[in-house]
């Protein structure tokens, strides 16, 4: 038996970005640790199905929350629909994510030599990487601090650490979320609020990037990954629950690399 410190029983947890990828791994090891999750996603292709899925094999409140969280008002609505639904939120788990591989100007020899990266696309990659943990988290403050208790955990990257060639803009978010951990942490830390980062390495999912691009990444990790191997999206959720139980209440600010030594 765990110690009672791992608990997270009856929790109300809110991940966004959890209908596929990283936060769905985390989706799946909450529920089965006894908390209510909410999975939030922009549409509700993925997130109703993994919602009513999780909520039978778990027997847990498991629901959807649909909002566009790289908005303020979106956001908000999260949150709000979350408060409503479960009447607190204990832990607010910041994983929505992507990158594109592109360089910042297209260079000396390349497809597109000398074409600068589009506006939309600078736009996509900074907000979905950074401004909706910003947004989740401003939106999510009030709750927290009133209550003098709550976890954020911020899902970063281990480019964040060490770039990555034709990744400019997802290493410049990755990075800057990590400032953001940081500071986050030292201002609500008086106020029994812990934040904290993880940061996977490669994690694959089927679902979101196909067959064959998983099975290139993980004949990728075998060349380049310490470990010999691409890790598994239910392995963050295990760090994570860590990070959103009692046992972490003596940790707060800090970036935990889960990359198979990748980042070494």
């Amino acid at each position: 038996m765990l110690p009672t410190e791992f608990d997270i029983t009856d929790r109300a947890v809110l991940i966004t970005g959890a209908g596929r990828g990283i936060g769905k791994g985390i989706a799946r090891v909450f529920a089965a640790a006894g908390a209510d999750v909410a999975i939030n996603a922009l549409t509700d292709r993925y997130v109703v199905p993994l919602a009513a899925e999780l909520a039978a094999d778990t027997g847990r409140a498991v629901v959807p929350a649909v909002a566009d969280v790289t908005t303020a008002d979106g956001a908000q609505a999260a949150i709000d629909q979350v408060l409503a639904q479960f009447g607190r939120i204990d832990v607010l788990v910041n994983a929505l994510g992507d990158s594109i591989r592109t360089p910042l100007v297209g260079l000396p020899g390349g497809d597109c030599a000398g074409a600068p990266i589009a506006d939309g696309d600078l736009d996509f990659i900074i907000d979905i990487n950074l401004t909706e943990a910003l947004l989740c988290s401003r939106a999510v403050g009030p709750h927290m601090l009133a209550r003098g208790a709550g976890k954020v955990i911020n899902i970063g990257s281990w480019t964040g650490h060490q770039g990555g060639g034709e990744m400019v803009l997802y290493t410049t978010a990755k990075t800057a979320l990590e400032g953001f951990t940081r500071a986050q942490a030292l201002e609500w830390a008086p106020h029994g609020i812990q934040v904290n980062c993880i940061a996977p390495g490669l994690f694959p999912d089927v679902v979101t990037v196909g067959e064959e691009r998983a099975r290139l990444t993980e004949e990728r990790a075998k060349q380049q990954v310490p470990l010999g191997r691409t890790g598994r999206l239910e392995e963050v959720g295990y760090l994570a629950l860590y990070l959103a139980s009692p046992a972490s209440d003596y940790m707060t600010g800090q970036t935990l690399a889960l990359d198979g030594g990748l980042s070494l």
